[in-house]
């Protein structure tokens, strides 16, 4: 049974990221804890198979790098998604430093970001179980068209989706098994140059392909960094 932990000191934002959870996967066991003192505790005594948790926890200002610091030294590989109200230009590196999964910065991302990427994690720590069979496609299962004329197909059914999208998706399938940074992403987006807004686009591309191919998770998000496309 999957089990998350929330550690945040601020009851109302505490019960609504748990309600995130809650409505993102049915059978998730959640731990709710408030402070740095108890957190550690639960830590050290449960096993969390991810844990979404604020900087700043009551007085202590950095509590949450504390808890970051003491998660990876139990070298589980518990992947730690920060929402936190601290600016994300100044703390995504720190995080990104200490091998956070990801920083939301709150106020700044709503209901739907926050599910994507809380799935993002638990497809990729998930992923060790075993895929059920299919036959492998002949040839490459993607096809774009260079021109955008023609719709995209993805094994041999065809995608919906808006041209940014398509730019997106060409660019991360031109580079299969490399990292594409979020700068790099910048370059085919032409207007909401941020990160939040290709998260969606990619969201986007993802819901896509599940329609043709429910299986689907050719995309994968590379924490702090971009995506990399997996597909083949």
């Amino acid at each position: 049974m999957t089990r998350i932990a929330v550690i945040e000191d601020d009851l109302p934002t505490s019960n609504q990221l748990a309600g995130w959870i809650r409505s993102a996967k049915s059978g998730i066991v959640i731990d709710q804890w408030f402070t740095r003192d108890e957190a550690e505790a639960a830590l050290a005594r449960e096993h969390y198979d991810a844990v979404v948790l604020d900087i700043e926890l009551g007085r202590e200002r950095h509590a949450g790098v504390a808890l970051i610091n003491a998660i990876n030294k139990l070298r589980q590989g518990t992947p730690v998604l920060v929402v936190s109200a601290m600016p994300a230009a100044i703390y995504r590196s720190i995080m990104k430093a200490l091998d956070a999964w990801d920083y939301l910065q709150k106020t700044t991302f709503e209901e739907a970001d926050f599910i994507e990427t809380f799935l993002d994690i638990l497809r990729t720590t998930q992923a060790q179980a075993p895929a059920s069979a299919a036959p492998a496609p002949v040839g490459d299962a993607l096809v774009l068209d260079p021109l955008w004329q023609r719709t995209p197909t993805w094994r041999g059914e065809r995608i919906n989706l808006p041209l940014t999208a398509q730019r997106i998706l060409a660019t991360l399938h031109q580079r299969s098994g490399e990292v594409v940074s979020y700068d790099e992403l910048f370059e085919v987006v032409k207007s909401g140059r941020n990160r939040d807004n290709v998260r969606k686009h990619v969201s986007t591309i993802r819901e896509a392909l599940r329609e043709v191919d429910p299986g689907f998770e050719g995309i994968e998000n590379v924490p702090m960094r971009g995506f990399r496309w997996v597909g083949k």
